[in-house]
């Protein structure tokens, strides 16, 4: 607490223990500006050292996250420019990771960059992609929609046998029942349908003994059949025992004659043990199949070539 008046100035201090001092502060000058004591603070007045000083700039702390500024990273949907700090895509809201942003950089491959569709531009702040009231179809969806059509035209023809190739893949055989049966000749008691009859224990046989090269078996279809496989049991039985009593055929020719008169033939070998075996013998629109014997085991003269049993498989 400090007291003036016009000629004498007097101080007046409180000590902190209570004590009361007084002491005279001199006459006041008129171009004195200062209130307090000459010990009060600094001197502020112009040509003084502390006036001319310049004024000391506060320190501000440096922040503990200050660096370099990371590059942004880039959607790999939508390839918009994200903050580096930032898990979704500003844009499209695709989740953002390290693979993603590496993946984003590397670049597609030459099929999806002729499929991909045009670079979006980057839209501008507080904007949003325009929604397309009707989709507009792209020009590779027309060119392959052509060629496809002019592919099917062209190949017309042979799309129906595609399809009953992948259906014969896919679909199981089923037994084929021939209508009509002949042999080149027959022994007594042996016919030729003795070899379609289901039965293993009575088979055809040529009139001659011997090898019996160049007799056949031949069966009838009323309608064309799509053939697959063919079985044969050799022998005049499935049994071993009796299997050894007549010739057995060693090698067959196969001819197949379709309803236009076309002929695929196909030589199969079979094994000299009894029970069936079994060939692939793949035709189309076929109406006739021929069993022609070209060798035989066992053959002598009063042995005859004996087949038991033969079996077609495929579909009408």
């Amino acid at each position: 607490m400090e007291i003036h008046d016009s000629f004498q100035s007097f101080v007046v201090r409180f000590r902190p223990g209570g004590a009361m001092v007084v002491s005279a502060a001199g006459p006041r000058r008129p171009g004195d500006l200062r209130d307090g004591p000459p010990d009060s603070g600094p001197d502020h007045r112009p040509g003084t050292p502390e006036a001319t000083a310049a004024p000391a700039t506060p320190s501000v702390p440096a922040r503990p996250d200050a660096g370099p500024r990371r590059p942004g990273r880039p959607c790999p949907r939508c390839r918009a420019d994200n903050p580096y700090d930032r898990r979704l895509c500003v844009r499209c809201g695709t989740l953002l990771d390290g693979t993603s942003a590496q993946a984003a950089h590397r670049p597609l491959p030459w099929w999806r960059r002729l499929f991909r569709r045009g670079a979006q531009r980057p839209l501008t702040a507080g904007s949003r992609p325009r929604l397309s009231s009707r989709p507009r179809p792209r020009l590779m969806l027309p060119v392959v929609l052509l060629v496809l059509a002019a592919a099917a035209w062209f190949g017309r023809g042979q799309l129906s046998e595609v399809f009953v190739f992948a259906q014969d893949r896919t679909s199981d055989p089923k037994p084929l029942h021939a209508d009509r049966f002949r042999g080149s000749t027959q022994a007594p008691g042996h016919p030729a349908r003795a070899a379609f009859d289901g039965y293993n224990n009575r088979y055809w046989a040529p009139a001659a003994g011997g090898p019996g090269a160049g007799q056949y078996l031949e069966a009838d279809f009323d309608q064309p059949v799509r053939l697959r496989k063919l079985l044969i049991t050799s022998g005049s039985s499935a049994k071993e025992a009796e299997f050894l009593t007549q010739a057995r055929p060693s090698e067959i020719t196969v001819t197949l004659v379709s309803s236009e008169e076309a002929h695929s033939t196909r030589t199969v070998k079979l094994n000299d043990k009894p029970g069936q075996q079994t060939f692939d013998v793949p035709g189309t629109e076929v109406t006739r199949v021929r069993l022609t014997i070209g060798g035989a085991y066992g053959a002598r003269s009063d042995r005859r070539v004996a087949i038991a049993e033969v079996e077609f498989f495929g579909r009408r």
